[in-house]
């Protein structure tokens, strides 16, 4: 992993002694040095640097100048004569704050700090997309579905379907306690149903895994299948290969 870093301080030496000190790690790369805040404002905000080096004390703006004003928030190494700032510095949440004159071993301590730091942001920032990809992919099944009883429409948790059968261009919904009529077909219906708790054993019956209670297997090698409500479904030889799937 790249890290792309910027150098900001007004002593020229100083940016050369940090450009030595960087030699070694080649997983960081200069992109930029600057010696005016306002300079660095600007190359901040249009290289997007994971990290920087930044002085306090500058002419014009300094460096605690430089963070308010940018839009891009890199993290931050303080490197500056002045030990006064260090409570402030870690205020900003800067990974480290270095004294000059800079010693090579503390430097690669501060090194240390940063690349642990960033590699570990990294790793939970793709953890958290993962589980947002998660989420979307769970997203487009329903939770909930609006179906209808008498006059009324019901607001029904998905999780507590049963099963549900054809009946013509309607689906009849079982739940442990009542029945439900949608309008819509039971093709249609499932394609909002998570395949991994509902599936489908014949062309007229979905069934709800976690109500599904036994299987049976006849003499001729059908299988039905015997729900927690007691009632049974044939499955059809199209659909028997779902099933044998879940056989362990």
């Amino acid at each position: 992993m790249k890290i792309d870093c910027i150098i900001i301080d007004d002593e020229k030496l100083a940016r050369d002694l940090l450009l030595e000190f960087l030699e070694p790690f080649t997983e960081i790369e200069v992109v930029a040095e600057c010696a005016k805040g306002k300079d660095a404002v600007a190359k901040i905000d249009e290289l997007q640097p994971k990290l920087i080096f930044l002085d306090v004390q500058m002419p014009g703006m300094d460096g605690f100048d430089v963070l308010e004003a940018i839009t891009h928030k890199p993290y931050v190494i303080f490197t500056t004569a002045y030990d006064q700032y260090a409570i402030q510095a870690f205020d900003k949440n800067a990974i480290d704050y270095i004294l000059k004159p800079l010693d090579e071993e503390r430097f690669k301590l501060a090194i240390k700090r940063a690349t642990s730091r960033i590699r570990a942001d990294k790793s939970n920032v793709e953890e958290l997309i993962m589980s947002m990809k998660s989420t979307e992919d769970d997203s487009k099944y329903s939770s909930h579905l609006f179906v209808q009883k008498s006059e009324k429409l019901f607001n029904l948790e998905v999780k507590d379907i049963m099963h549900l059968e054809a009946s013509g261009d309607y689906t009849v919904l079982t739940t442990k306690d009542d029945q439900y009529l949608s309008s819509s077909g039971i093709g249609k219906l499932e394609e909002k149903l998570n395949p991994d708790q509902f599936i489908r054993i014949h062309r007229s019956t979905i069934i709800n895994l976690n109500y599904l209670k036994e299987i049976e297997k006849h003499f001729n090698g059908g299988l039905i299948v015997k729900m927690q409500n007691a009632k049974s479904f044939p499955v059809s030889r199209t659909y028997a290969k779902e099933i044998r799937k879940k056989v362990v």
